[in-house]
């Protein structure tokens, strides 16, 4: 955390910055809140682009037809990084996360002038975590090779199934083989990676989730993040729902992925985040307890602390629009600060998906808000068995991971 000072300008007065820095001298006048030091700050970077979407997804990608214009988005990410700096001034980053879209299908040059970019730009923690999601169907070990001598020191690949006709199914542009291979790539160049899965998918038995989920613990990556598939709106299972196993299926997939990571060593830290012991993913973690993260790119999103103020942003979403945007002054659609009475429940949407829970400071900390801000829903959830706290802790209990959705909605209630 980084203790709060009184702070002056500090950001050069160029033209370039001019309308960023009024906009954070006016962020820093007092307001409603009080909080005592910053969070932790991540930088995430958007690449908005993939080679075919994907029918479940719900991201903000783009299908790339004609090649995509790397040059010229590299250009964009760096100015857009340049005109928020005036709102972070002096804050270390801690994490970076590369997402999308397909973020591998950067050419080795082009990540590597991005890297450079942000160390040019930014001051970096000396441990930093720098993440980049990858897709198994675009691997080239020696692309991989030159991103981590780039700088990025932890892979997170979309595996999603190591089965083909599940993989067929979800739409994804590569199979089993590849899948596997990806993870061979991997294991030679990073030392630290985390593999996507996903379950319940369609036609899929039980059976065949172990068998996936057997598999991936057998190549003892890391990191583990294992998702069950859900029918998004606006997505193309959303209008046209494939079968999916029924709810009792489901609940044994969830019992049987329990059992099975247990036995691999695997802690299960947050609802869908399993991981080996000092393997958990920071850039995560960051978001999960409130912490601060800038976003840059297409569609991405900001959560910003000042001493009196928490302020999200959104960039515009389609690729185009937010190229064009700079020639206009500003790639920000939308922002705005975080009401009092949102507070409490943004706070703990984030922190009751940890399974340690959080210490009851941890709340001011990072809402700049007293704990009794809340105290009539910690009340109502404890009465219900859905939440354990002392003087030291704050947790969902068994009951209340079952239940996360009605326990983080007993914190929308006045």
């Amino acid at each position: 955390m980084i203790p709060i000072k009184p702070v002056s300008s500090q950001a050069p007065a160029t033209s370039a910055t001019a309308g960023p820095a009024q906009a954070a001298l006016a962020f820093l006048k007092p307001g409603s809140l009080q909080l005592t030091a910053l969070p932790p700050l991540s930088l995430y970077v958007h690449f908005p682009w993939c080679v075919r979407k994907c029918p479940y997804c719900d991201f903000n990608s783009h299908e790339v037809k004609d090649g995509f214009p790397e040059q010229q988005y590299l250009d964009a990410l760096r100015a857009d990084l340049e005109q928020s700096l005036p709102l972070i001034w002096g804050r270390k980053i801690s994490t970076i996360f590369i997402g999308g879209g397909t973020p591998s299908l950067l050419s080795a040059a082009g990540l590597d002038r991005l890297l450079s970019d942000l160390r040019t730009l930014l001051p970096f923690d000396s441990d930093i975590e720098i993440t980049m999601e990858a897709n198994p169907g675009t691997f080239e070990a020696d692309k991989f090779r030159a991103y981590r001598d780039s700088g990025i020191n932890r892979l997170s690949i979309g595996i999603q199934s190591f089965n083909s006709q599940h993989l067929h199914a979800l739409g994804r542009i590569h199979d089993g083989g590849q899948a596997l291979k990806a993870v061979e790539i991997a294991q030679a160049n990073f030392d630290n990676f985390n593999l996507d899965l996903m379950y319940a998918l369609p036609n899929q038995t039980l059976e065949e989730a172990r068998t996936d989920i057997a598999t991936a613990i057998g190549l003892a990556p890391p990191h583990l993040s294992l998702y069950h598939l859900t029918l998004e709106p606006n997505t193309l299972f959303a209008k046209f729902p494939p079968p999916v196993p029924d709810d009792d299926t489901s609940a044994d997939m969830q019992e049987m992925i329990a059992e099975l990571t247990t036995a691999g060593g695997y802690a299960n830290y947050e609802v869908s985040a399993y991981a080996r012991p000092q393997r958990r993913a920071r850039h995560n973690l960051n978001y999960w307890r409130f912490g601060d993260y800038l976003g840059i790119g297409a569609g991405a999103h900001s959560k910003l602390s000042f001493p009196h103020r928490i302020v999200r942003q959104m960039r515009y979403k389609h690729p185009q629009t937010y190229l064009q945007q700079f020639q206009a002054g500003s790639p920000i659609q939308e922002e705005a600060e975080i009401g009092r009475d949102a507070l409490g429940f943004e706070f703990m949407l984030n922190a009751l998906r940890l399974t340690e829970g959080f210490p009851p400071n941890l709340f001011a900390e990072r809402t700049g808000m007293g704990l009794n801000q809340i105290e009539k829903q910690l009340d109502l959830a404890e009465k219900k068995g859905m939440l354990y706290r002392d003087h030291a802790l704050i947790r969902p209990t068994d009951l209340g991971r079952r239940f996360l959705n009605d326990l983080q909605e007993i914190f929308l209630s006045d």
